[in-house]
């Protein structure tokens, strides 16, 4: 039986016929292809199209040891496992098609998830891992974020040029194609090969999401290395000098994505600003507006914090938040033999361990950190949880130190494994999400936003989305940032003092002192995050605004 592709009917105003191409997706826990808040928001985006019968579809990797489960060692630090991954919902299309990586034919077969099986847009994930290729070939779509240069070039050319040629192979009639992150660039090559290699033909059809001002995820590579694995879909090298504007030896995958694009979004305000500070001197480059991310609610919220919310019911509120405490400090206690009381004023820091979020900025004056959590008049408990990169040893070392330092403290905990059903544990089961990034290099950093939605306050240097959202000591509560001209361990040490200062003199007094005066800014943040910062509003605009 051959499969034959039928999207859902659309809804009128969203009949044009769009694919989102993303190296991860975070769907469901059982499916692990996602490493962190890229895949998160690709996630929510997806539930979010569904909701509203929208005519997109998402384009993905199946990557057969998904990013990697976080393990312990016997003395507790971080261990990376890689385990074969299963699933028995994905619909093995039969699809198998041929593209040229190095020179040489790679198959790719194309596996299928319904939308029904997680609430979803119409999804297909890529794989090499097939029997029709060789070893090295199989390997492509092991590991997301491969740490070989030659495999993450691989990977990049499987999900644009494998995703631009089974919506061929489909025969589906797209007619926007949407990069989530420059991942996919060789895309913009492949539509530029159909279209009679003519630039505003892809410029027609494509459009880009950038999604963070850091270089790790600005990939750059050496135009030799490209040109040799056959990333420009055949299209010349010299062509792809004149037509991407390359002006030295190497090229970048952001720059070239903006100028193969029509329309570019950062994904928040002050994000808009930075990318056009960082990339909008370039000559070529399309405009960058600003659609802040935002997280899908139906996923995310606690339907009996919600219910209690609307009906008004404070003691509704507070006893459903106990409870969740309660089933959160089951896990912690099940994970590191640590009793947490639900009693207790509760701050989770949990994200993707990166150097520039800093874990461990609390920590820095230990001292003050240490009367904090051992007062036992009004005490504070701190959970941390997060999966640095597994060859980010920097990000590790940090892990494993957080570990090694709180280990003799009973009111701190560091849990492993922090995929999305962990997330939704944490943010219903804490008081305060802190979020710590060095202003302004984090994007926009969502996790607040789910944790809002479920009667947890950010506690937070106002980056990325908060300065949209935050209103201090009212929804939130604010780290002021330094200078941001100042060396990095100077800005630490002042904002370190400046969150403990936070702490000390509002959010602990209020929390004990003032319960009522705590519950109105809980409240007032599970309000103020809707429907703003819900991905309705989002995918919404990514139809209004970059689409059309």
């Amino acid at each position: 039986m051959t499969f034959q592709f039928k999207a859902p009917t659309p809804a009128a105003k969203y009949k044009t016929a769009a694919a989102y191409f993303s190296m991860e997706f975070a769907l469901d826990q059982s499916l692990k292809i996602y490493s962190g808040g890229l895949g998160f928001l690709a996630g929510s985006h997806m539930r979010s199209a569904y909701e509203l019968k929208q005519n997109l579809i998402g384009i993905g990797i199946l990557w057969t040891y998904g990013y990697y489960d976080q393990e312990r060692n016997p003395d507790q630090s971080m261990k990376a496992e890689f385990l074969h991954k299963h699933y028995s919902f994905l619909q093995d299309t039969g699809l198998v098609f041929p593209i040229i990586i190095h020179d040489a034919e790679v198959h790719v077969k194309a596996l299928y998830l319904a939308p029904d099986t997680f609430g979803t847009a119409p999804m297909f994930f890529l794989t090499t891992d097939i029997p029709e290729n060789d070893y090295l070939s199989r390997t492509i779509s092991h590991h997301l974020y491969d740490p070989d240069t030659a495999a993450r070039v691989a990977q990049s050319m499987l999900l644009g040029i494998g995703g631009g040629k089974l919506l061929d192979v489909l025969g589906r009639q797209t007619d926007i194609y949407h990069l989530n992150e420059g991942h996919g660039l060789p895309l913009a090559f492949y539509l530029y090969q159909k279209h009679g290699r003519d630039l505003a033909e892809v410029q027609k059809r494509l459009v880009f999401t950038t999604h963070t001002p850091e270089l790790a995820g600005n990939e750059e590579h050496p135009m030799k290395l490209l040109q040799d694995m056959s990333f420009f879909a055949g299209v010349p090298a010299e062509e792809v000098r004149q037509v991407a504007r390359v002006e030295n030896d190497t090229l970048n995958y952001t720059l070239t994505a903006l100028r193969f694009a029509r329309k570019a979004n950062a994904v928040s305000k002050v994000h808009g600003t930075v990318a056009n500070e960082m990339w909008g001197h370039y000559a070529g480059i399309c405009p960058i507006i600003s659609i802040t991310n935002a997280q899908n609610g139906t996923y995310w919220r606690d339907p009996q914090l919600a219910a209690a919310h609307k009906a008004k019911n404070d003691d509704a509120l507070l006893a459903r938040k106990k409870d969740l405490k309660k089933a959160l400090f089951c896990t912690v206690a099940d994970q590191t033999g640590t009793l947490l009381d639900p009693n207790v004023l509760t701050i989770v820091w949990a994200r993707r361990f990166a150097a520039y979020k800093r874990a461990d900025l609390i920590l820095r004056d230990f001292e003050r950190f240490v009367k904090l959590v051992t007062n036992d008049e009004r005490p504070v408990q701190v959970i941390w949880a997060g999966k640095p990169y597994p060859k980010d040893y920097g990000a590790i070392n940090i892990f494993n130190d957080i570990i090694r330092k709180t280990k003799d403290l009973k009111r701190c905990a560091v849990l492993t494994g922090y995929e999305l059903g962990l997330s939704a544990e944490l943010k219903k089961g804490s008081d305060l999400w802190l979020n710590t990034p060095r202003y302004p290099r984090e994007a926009s950093g969502t996790s607040g936003m789910t944790a809002a939605m479920n009667a947890c306050v950010s506690v937070s240097i106002a980056d990325g989305w908060i300065p949209e959202f935050a209103k201090d000591g009212e929804n939130c509560f604010l780290i002021e940032h330094t200078d941001v001209s100042l060396p990095d361990a100077q800005k630490d040490d002042i904002e370190a003092a400046t969150l403990l200062s936070v702490l000390e003199n509002t959010v602990v007094p209020m929390y004990y002192d003032q319960p009522k005066q705590f519950l109105k800014v809980v409240k007032a943040a599970m309000k103020d995050v809707e429907p703003e910062f819900e991905s309705t509003r989002m995918a919404r605009e990514y139809y209004e605004q970059l689409y059309k």
